[in-house]
């Protein structure tokens, strides 16, 4: 067990510039957002913050009518809040570690909704809804399409691993431990009864989703669980 003096404590944990630009990790899973405008994070997300920044949770109608009827059709969704004015803000995630993303123009991926974080107002979204498959999901699942140019800030549980998807070679994934992929994959999901008792849960089926194509798919050693309002369980 680490002791300190209390002048040693404040020496190791103490906030740092490292002037890396408007999202900068302090920690591997606090991260510092140097506001000077507007940006979206995940609400709840909000740690602490300094300066004069004003908070507004996303509004029925904030992105428009047709993502608001897909999150109701979905049965769940990201909750959004907009933080707007000038200042650093940091935010968080029930403490899973955090990457960031530059998407450069055209470029695009697709989160799973629970491990957005934050993203920047120039990045373009949309939610995108899977097939379902009837007893998938508890709460069923749902991402979120980005598309550059700006930075995105997602999250998992533990290290991330990136898995190289290339013609003629699909992967194959448990949608529980799925963070994202890149948005050229073609995605789609498939059962396979003998494997029930080895993988998936509470289905009574081995569930996955398979990625062919070109591109990469990123999973977490954790398998997220979701209630039937879609929060994590």
């Amino acid at each position: 067990m680490n002791r300190y003096t209390l002048e040693e404590f404040v020496q190791n944990t103490q906030q740092e510039d490292k002037g890396e630009g408007v999202f900068e990790l302090e920690t591997p899973r606090l991260l510092e957002i140097n506001l000077t405008d507007t940006i979206w994070a995940k609400t709840g997300a909000m740690v602490s913050y300094r300066g004069k920044i004003k908070f507004e949770r996303e509004g029925v109608f904030e992105h428009g009518v047709s993502k608001m009827f897909k999150k109701m059709l979905s049965g769940e969704g990201t909750s959004l809040m907009k933080a707007t004015g000038d200042g650093k803000l940091y935010v968080a995630d029930q403490g899973k570690k955090i990457s960031i993303l530059r998407l450069a123009q055209g470029e695009s991926i697709f989160v799973n909704g629970n491990d957005l974080l934050a993203f920047e107002p120039s990045v373009r979204w949309d939610i995108k809804l899977m097939k379902k498959v009837s007893g998938m999901l508890a709460g069923g699942l749902f991402n979120v399409k980005l598309e550059g140019p700006g930075l995105v800030a997602i999250t998992s549980h533990y290290e991330p691993l990136t898995l190289i998807v290339q013609p003629g070679d699909s992967v194959y994934t448990d949608p529980n431990a799925t963070v994202a992929w890149s948005g050229d994959l073609k995605t789609e999901f498939v059962t396979d009864v003998s494997f029930k008792t080895f993988i998936g849960r509470g289905s009574g089926e081995s569930i996955q989703m398979k990625f062919s194509g070109s591109g990469f798919v990123v999973v977490q050693p954790f398998e997220e669980v979701y209630t039937a309002n879609g929060n994590q369980g």
